[in-house]
């Protein structure tokens, strides 16, 4: 799995690097845009054995244009929730739990290249990524037993494309990526299929009047 999608990165950048160099990109000329997705995130790889798919994922970022617009950053917050299974036992607690809720919220920090169309746009995009994984974790006490949710740091990368269609104010668009974690789920790599479809809407104006009151402080 990592072999292909590091063939993946090989093939599509250098695609994308070539159609940047053509062209005038005229809707993302200094824009700032807004992008709300939702879709599925669905584990492959050993991340099965721990984790199943569940509706919904969830994601929220920000397309901001650089001087050439052919060219943007795109910080985004995925969030994740999947069923659970506990493969391996934890000394603190004294059950196993079977069927629980885990989930994953990301911060990807990515920058990536587009190719504009007339009104639709494809792209390309690749960046680290860090965030929380939560684990549920099962305490019997007396005849009750307690849910408690482990939290746990992971650092991993995002990689994806996609393309979005302009109408009157808003694009509609979609995109699929990989996340991989370095972080091991399970004492296992987790590994991700993203699938998401969105809004892009226009808040340039928003970041202007953000820009004009802290230049009036």
């Amino acid at each position: 799995m990592n072999k292909f999608i590091l063939v993946l990165t090989l093939l599509v950048f250098p695609s994308y690097y070539s159609f940047a160099q053509q062209g005038a990109d005229t809707l993302h000329y200094r824009k700032v845009y807004y992008f709300a997705g939702t879709g599925l995130a669905l584990p492959i790889g050993k991340s099965k054995d721990v984790l199943s798919p569940q509706l919904f994922a969830g994601s929220m970022g920000l397309d901001i244009s650089l001087n050439n617009p052919k060219y943007y950053l795109y910080p985004a917050l995925y969030t994740f929730n999947f069923d659970y299974t506990q493969r391996i036992h934890d000394s603190d607690y004294s059950h196993i739990i079977d069927d629980g809720t885990a989930s994953i919220y990301m911060l990807s920090l990515a920058g990536g290249l587009r190719r504009q169309m007339s009104r639709l746009n494809t792209y390309a995009y690749a960046g680290p990524s860090f965030g929380l994984v939560k684990e549920p974790r099962a305490q019997e006490i007396g005849e009750v037993i307690k849910i408690h949710n482990e939290i746990f740091f992971a650092v991993g990368a995002k990689v994806g494309v996609g393309a979005d269609y302009k109408f009157k104010s808003f694009f509609l668009g979609g995109e699929v990526g990989y996340m991989r974690h370095f972080t091991k789920i399970q004492r296992r790599p987790f590994h991700a299929l993203t699938i998401l479809f969105g809004l892009k809407s226009d808040i340039t104006r928003l970041k202007e009047k953000v820009l004009d009151i802290i230049d009036k402080d």
